[in-house]
């Protein structure tokens, strides 16, 4: 308790103060939103039946230790660099995505994957609030005992069927005369869901209630939310729970709605489907708290705070995911001892840091250039690789990071007498990282000779290492040898061809790429896909295409976020024109302002009050 005290003290004479929610900006615009966004967001309405934000900043050193775990949580306003935020928008939350909130008929303690395997996804877009966090040898032992479950004919049926006809899949196979188990068809389920085939499994899902098949309890409703939001967005899956009988609108539909919400950066919307679940009368919960707290660790870290200080009120433990999402803000702000702070109080609660959490400290020690620090992780990595393969992949990656190519090579070694494909494309990457060609190039061709089924996903890495390295004729021989091995082409594929034209200085044919995967009826882009393109025009002061693909990323159902209008601001400041406006359209997207986006809204707002200005008026 001393040191906890000790320590947020420290932190508090170096101005990490959580009471003052108004960030220091130069216009009186930008400060004024600050000051009131208290009224605007989850905080107001959490808190007027708690405790007051002002009041939480008053009694934090005299509270409990959870309240001096989390006090500081304000400093992480504003810190994160361009890089990280890109890693970190990939369609999803980074290393930490967070558990999804109902699996419905995929059964909740149903959680081992038939498939290892990722493919563009067939007609939906790319997931964003998968959260698996173990990847033990029991986990895939189980999964290779339900793959022997799975009714193989039908499936493969399934899947081979033209987009939307799988109900006519499913009445041929019971005019044959056979039977249909739920656990089959959760098998099933689970399968198309791996793959990323959402518009299957809900054609599935709707011709089971059609036909009353199975008695549907509300985690099949569930279910069925959730690939509504996958497929037809959030609005269409709104509209489908007031559909829902009252007595199966149960607490696992709304954090249905509300995981799909938040992994997609709805602030407003999502803080509005929280307050509505506490409305209704539901428990809050450490799972519901997860989502919102993996939304604010991207979109608004001060409201980080504003969950912690709910769950003390309700008396929620945070668990070892919570301590997760705690340690990897506190990372992204370079608070290392923040950081260390949370490592130690998990300890001293019992809970020991899994292999995600090593990961994710040792990534952070390396950004912060505490190499005697990441190294003593790695060892502790190594020596749980044995119990834990997910260490190979991670370590692969951070030995390259630190540009260890001798102990990259002796991680590899260690692994590939039988190495998985996912350490296969790890230490693809980790060759390219470390400008080894051959030897990432070597891998590949093992990975493909040994008979195993390839998707996209396997090609990605290796497309990505000829992208950084404009390896542009290479690229494109890969991608033909993927279209020629059948392998179906989505989003990944085009993120790195996009990448590629753009390494290679073809900005407008890597333009040319992303308007036509824009086109695609059933995928969309990735994110990052839109950013690097709009990143290079916004380098050249291209304001007229910066704001073609800033409009285009809106059509496309991706929430505005501070990243997007740093970037086009920047188009305008290269430009040198006026930006005119752009404060009150941050505000209109709901957008607050970090410190570094409050100091170009500052720069670039053309009636802003100078000495000379003042002087002549």
């Amino acid at each position: 308790m001393w040191a906890l005290r000790r320590s947020s003290s420290s932190l508090k004479k170096q101005g990490f103060i959580l009471g003052s929610s108004q960030i220091s900006c130069v216009t009186y615009d930008i400060s004024n939103r600050y000051s009131e966004r208290n009224s605007e967001g989850i905080s107001n309405e959490i808190l007027d039946r708690s405790l007051s934000f002002r009041g939480f900043c008053n009694t934090a050193n005299g509270s409990t230790k959870f309240f001096l775990r989390c006090q500081n949580f304000s400093s992480l306003v504003g810190t994160k660099s361009s890089s990280e935020i890109d890693s970190d928008l990939e369609d999803g939350f980074s290393e930490l995505e967070g558990p999804t909130a109902t699996e419905g008929m995929l059964e909740t303690n149903l959680e081992a994957e038939l498939s290892g395997d990722d493919v563009d996804g067939e007609d939906v877009e790319m997931p964003h609030d998968k959260l698996e966090l173990s990847d033990s040898v029991s986990g895939a032992r189980q999964a290779e005992s339900l793959r022997k479950k799975v009714p193989m004919e039908l499936l493969k049926d399934i899947t081979a069927a033209p987009v939307l006809s799988v109900d006519r899949v499913m009445d041929k196979w019971l005019e044959k005369g056979n039977d249909l188990k739920r656990t089959e068809i959760t098998l099933i389920m689970i399968y198309l869901c791996k793959r990323h085939m959402y518009g299957r499994a809900l054609q599935l899902s709707e011709w089971l209630e059609l036909k009353k098949q199975f008695i549907f309890t509300d985690r099949d409703y569930a279910s069925r939310v959730d690939l509504i939001a996958k497929v037809h967005g959030l609005q269409k899956a709104e509209s489908y729970v007031e559909r829902i009988p009252k007595s199966f609108r149960s607490e696992v539909v709304y954090l249905s709605l509300l995981a799909n919400c938040a992994s997609k950066g709805y602030v407003k919307k999502s803080e509005e489907i929280f307050n509505k679940m506490r409305d209704l009368g539901f428990p809050v919960t450490s799972l519901a708290c997860s989502h919102l707290l993996l939304l604010y660790k991207r979109a608004d870290k001060e409201k980080i705070a504003d969950v912690l200080l709910l769950m003390e009120k309700e008396n929620i433990k945070p668990t070892d995911f919570i301590y997760q999402i705690l340690v990897d803000a506190k990372g992204q702000s370079k608070d290392i001892a923040g950081m260390e702070q949370i490592i130690e109080t998990m300890k001293a609660e019992g809970i020991e840091p899994k292999m995600y959490t090593k990961n994710i400290m040792a990534k952070h020690y390396i950004f912060a250039g505490l190499v005697g620090k990441a190294e003593n992780v790695l060892k502790q990595m190594e020596g749980e690789m044995k119990e834990d393969r997910l260490a190979c992949r991670h370590l692969l990656a951070l030995y390259a990071a630190l540009k260890k190519v001798d102990d990259v090579r002796r991680i590899w070694q260690l692994c590939e007498p039988n190495a998985r494909t996912d350490e296969c494309m790890a230490a693809i990457e980790a060759f390219g990282n470390l400008h080894k060609i051959e030897e990432a190039e070597a891998i590949f061709d093992k990975m493909s000779k040994e008979g195993k089924n390839l998707t996209s996903k396997h090609y990605y890495p290796l497309l990505r290492v000829y992208a950084s390295h404009k390896m542009l004729e290479k690229g494109k021989d890969l991608v033909n040898r993927m279209s020629e091995s059948g392998c179906p082409i989505g989003p990944l594929t085009w993120d790195g061809l996009i990448r590629l034209h753009i390494k290679a200085g073809e900005l407008e044919k890597a333009d040319s790429i992303l308007q036509k995967a824009a086109q695609h009826t059933y995928l969309k882009p990735k994110f990052i896909s839109y950013t690097a393109v709009m990143d290079e025009y916004s380098k050249r002061g291209d304001v007229h295409n910066s704001e073609k693909i800033f409009y285009q990323m809106k059509q496309a159902g991706y929430a505005r976020r501070v990243r997007q209008f740093q970037c086009l601001i920047q188009a305008y400041i290269n430009a040198k024109a006026p930006c005119y406006g752009i404060a009150e359209r941050t505000k209109a997207d709901n957008v607050y302002p970090n410190r570094a986006l409050a100091k170009m809204l500052s720069n670039v707002d053309p009636f802003k009050k100078t000495p000379l200005s003042e002087l002549l008026n």
